[in-house]
């Protein structure tokens, strides 16, 4: 399971042309799901997002994480962070889980987020969805956890 985090001042998705999830300062995950990927990735994951301290105190170092700042969190279902673009010139996706794993995987991971008291605003699973991010920082990071580990 692999999460693109941002920090972010604000977020929102829109479906459709209409507003489906925002939110103020956070983080937008983006959040893909492979074959192997089970709870045990979901919930190291979700704990470590809700712990992870990329926020500033007022030294201007990053000491401060979600909670600590009433973060909100966006998510997003990501496909792509499984596309693989070493050969050839189109992606291969075949590392990305198929909807009817990554759908249950996706919804289980934005369910242990609201589980530890976070605002969970989300998008439509396999829609077209046009993202908005102001990236605060700008600050991004990678997070992933493998299967048996």
């Amino acid at each position: 399971m692999r999460a693109l985090i941002q920090r972010v001042s604000s977020a929102a998705v829109r479906v459709d042309g209409r507003l489906v999830g925002e939110i103020g300062r956070g983080f937008c995950v983006l959040l893909g799901v492979t074959h192997s990927d089970t709870n045990k990735q979901a919930d190291w994951l979700a704990g470590k997002i809700a712990g992870i301290r990329l926020f500033e105190d007022d030294a201007g170092k990053m000491n401060l994480g979600l909670e600590d700042v009433g973060g909100e969190l966006l998510i997003i279902s990501q496909f792509t962070l499984y596309g693989d673009a070493r050969k050839g010139r189109r992606p291969s996706f075949i590392e990305a889980s198929r909807p009817e794993h990554s759908e249950p995987m996706y919804e289980y991971f934005v369910e242990k987020m609201r589980e530890a008291g976070f605002k969970v605003a989300t998008g439509r699973f396999g829609a077209d969805m046009k993202v908005e991010i102001h990236n605060d920082g700008p600050v991004t990071l990678m997070l992933e956890r493998e299967a048996g580990s």
